[in-house]
């Protein structure tokens, strides 16, 4: 029998076999970078949403970015180990693509490692082009779960010495192709194949409601059967010659993305925040028109005995922020409203919640 998988928020050692790319993700050291929308094989399960679906915007994490400076910035921003070209299909940009993977190794160096996704059996020739580019690891998704269509470029990638992978999501209602595929990837080229736990999306729940497919409860978008079925595919391809990783939905969501934010709050968090047990970061304000931010920030600054760079005033939320312990400090004894402030670590430093310290509105 297989162990027990790790808790969401928890970072296992590495498997043996195991994909550099998917232990750096755990890690939370991957800058994730959607290349392109662009993607014409409109699989039922994609769990894109919208505002990205086709579009030719560039976005490194969350964050838009305009050129190959904006991404770098982002992955500096986070200490970046190594970088996931998704999207879309990058390969249908196969041009930026490329240039992606150029201008990050010329940022970050060799080192910095980089995995491609594509559902493109692309000619060989391009095989070579990001090889000496640089790039480390590619995963192809099959578009009709069948390995022989992709042999040649799967060979070709691996003797240029490309890590090659299949990634699919873990479907209930394939068991029978994708135990035929385990057999079929035995003995190939192929280094690791990644089950991803299937979810329900905004983006795909009227095709999963046409299939029959259920959430499977708790807190996590996961389709019922699809864990049930990895581990039975996981136990299966003991033995056989490439390695089987299982992504639950849950360890993406509360584990990958909390190690990577928490890794983007600390490279970029300011003097006066603290990290909170959510890998959100915390900070007191006290909302104040700019007309008055100077002098009371003076005051404050004398009274508490703050530091430069431990308060600065915001102009565009309107306010003075400083330490959360010296705004619960002086809260009672203010007439104005004194606030906790919690925002996400991302470069738009999303808003997540206002918490008022005091009863003045």
């Amino acid at each position: 029998m297989v162990g027990p998988l790790p808790m969401a928020t928890e970072i296992s050692p590495a498997e043996l076999g195991e994909a550099e790319g998917c232990i750096q993700c755990q890690r939370g050291s991957k800058l994730v970078l959607f290349v392109t929308g662009k993607c014409h094989w409109g699989c039922d399960y994609c769990p894109l949403s919208d505002n990205r679906r086709e579009t030719p915007d560039m976005f490194a994490n969350e964050r838009r970015c305009n050129d190959w400076d904006e991404v770098i910035e982002e992955g500096r921003a986070m200490n970046a180990t190594g970088t996931g070209i998704t999207g879309g299909d990058p390969m249908l940009d196969m041009e930026k693509s490329l240039e992606a993977v150029k201008q990050l190794k010329a940022a970050f160096g060799p080192q910095h490692h980089i995995h491609l996704y594509t559902s493109i059996p692309f000619d060989l020739a391009h095989s070579k082009r990001f090889a000496d580019a640089g790039l480390d690891e590619i995963r192809f998704h099959l578009l009709d779960g069948k390995l022989s269509r992709y042999l040649e470029v799967i060979d070709e990638c691996s003797s240029l010495g490309i890590d090659v992978g299949i990634e699919l999501p873990c479907e209930p209602d394939k068991s029978e192709d994708l135990f035929a595929l385990l057999d079929e990837m035995d003995g190939t080229s192929v280094k690791f194949l990644n089950l991803n736990e299937l979810e329900i999306t905004v983006g795909n729940q009227e095709n999963m409601d046409v299939r029959g497919f259920n959430l499977s409860g708790g807190m996590t978008a996961a389709a019922e059967g699809s864990f049930e079925l990895a581990i039975e595919l996981k136990e299966y391809a003991k033995g056989m010659s490439f390695h089987v990783k299982f992504c639950t939905a849950s360890f993406k969501d509360a584990g990958q993305l909390r190690a990577r934010f928490r890794r983007r709050a600390e490279v970029t968090l300011r003097p006066y925040e603290i990290i909170s047990s959510d890998d959100t970061i915390l900070f007191g304000a006290i909302p104040t028109d700019e007309n008055d931010a100077r002098d009371d920030m003076i005051d404050l600054s004398n009274h508490l005995d703050l530091s430069e760079g431990w308060i600065r005033y915001d102009p565009i939320a309107r306010r003075i922020e400083l330490p959360l312990s010296a705004a619960e400090t002086i809260a009672e004894h203010l007439s104005v409203q004194v606030q906790l402030v919690e925002i996400h670590p991302t470069h738009e430093r999303l808003e997540v919640s206002v918490v008022n310290l005091n009863d003045n509105r």
